[in-house]
């Protein structure tokens, strides 16, 4: 038996409504999944939940579904936070994509002293999102923010909320879980400069930790690091 597509969209779900979708969803059922009107699909969101739906109407690029019944209301997720110095743009790409299937809520890419890009592609890397949310099945896709100077995100970070910055080579606390509001920062290749480690110290809200005796890549130190926030770090 074929897999049962699971698709993010925006519009109220409601019982015997008839919701549209995107020209892009209507080339995938189409063209890629090889679906038909009739065959059944999922449709969630963070408001309504996740719908059991059928296709009603599919053409090269448009299609509408008919909802049938609800099959999970919404729900309370993860508030959890990631920042990371940003990448090249593959790396990038798999951040957001793993940190959506962990369960991170928002994803800020910051500029830090030794950040070796500025730029991203906002509609790219919230399409990688909303496809990791669809495949992991949680009912929310993260808020992905542009990038900002790490300076500024400082300056204007709510101070109830933990922000865990994962330092190598230093002499921080281990890294534990944290089942409250809180956000991971993680840094450049090369590591944050000494101006930056000594702004840390100057924000009551900033806990430098470390994610243990070797040194990890980026993309590597932002997976380990939201896996032991949540899951438990070092005792």
């Amino acid at each position: 038996m074929p897999t049962v597509p699971r698709l993010h969209v925006d519009q109220p779900l409601h019982s015997h409504a008839l919701t549209e979708g995107s020209a892009a969803q209507a080339h995938h059922l189409g063209t890629v999944l090889r679906r038909s009107v009739g065959d059944e699909v999922c449709l969630f969101n963070s408001r309504d939940g996740e719908w059991r739906a059928h296709i009603a109407t599919l053409r090269r690029d448009r299609v509408a579904f008919a909802l049938d019944v609800q099959m999970r209301p919404p729900a309370t997720e993860d508030d959890l936070w990631l920042l990371f110095a940003l990448l090249k743009r593959d790396t990038t790409d798999l951040v957001v994509e793993k940190a959506t299937e962990l369960g991170v809520s928002v994803i800020q890419p910051v500029i830090t002293d030794r950040t070796n890009a500025a730029r991203v592609n906002d509609a790219r890397l919230r399409t990688i999102a909303t496809e990791a949310a669809e495949q992991s099945e949680r009912l929310t896709v993260p808020e992905i923010h542009p990038p900002r100077p790490l300076p500024d995100v400082l300056a204007s970070w709510p101070p109830d909320r933990p922000l865990f910055a994962a330092i190598e080579r230093a002499d921080a606390a281990p890294i534990r879980h944290h089942a409250k509001p809180c956000a991971l920062l993680i840094g450049p290749e090369g590591g944050f400069t000494a101006q930056e480690l000594d702004a840390f110290r100057r924000y009551p809200f900033v806990a430098t930790v470390n994610l243990g005796p070797r040194i990890l890549r980026a993309e590597t130190a932002c997976l380990a690091g939201l896996t032991l926030l949540r899951l438990g770090g070092s005792r």
